[in-house]
């Protein structure tokens, strides 16, 4: 089977979204409540440096070439 390439905004996005359910979890466990003022805010920016860092990575990939693409290596 061959490797899937990592999709670092997939990733990030995921931990986001699943540190928030864990956050709203623990709140309501505790009689907490959670203040979307700031919770909203950062997952925009968390969201936003996301897709920078998948941007960056995306055009990396692209400059380099490939190991399937070079041959075998000695």
């Amino acid at each position: 089977m061959r490797k899937h390439r990592l999709d670092l905004f997939s990733l990030i996005a995921g931990g986001l979204f699943t540190a928030i359910a864990v956050l709203y979890l623990v709140a309501a466990l505790n009689d907490r409540s959670v203040n979307g003022r700031i919770v909203v805010p950062v997952t925009f920016i968390v969201l936003g440096v996301g897709g920078l860092a998948g941007a960056v990575v995306a055009v990396a990939r692209r400059s380099r070439p490939d190991r399937e693409d070079r041959g075998p290596q000695d």
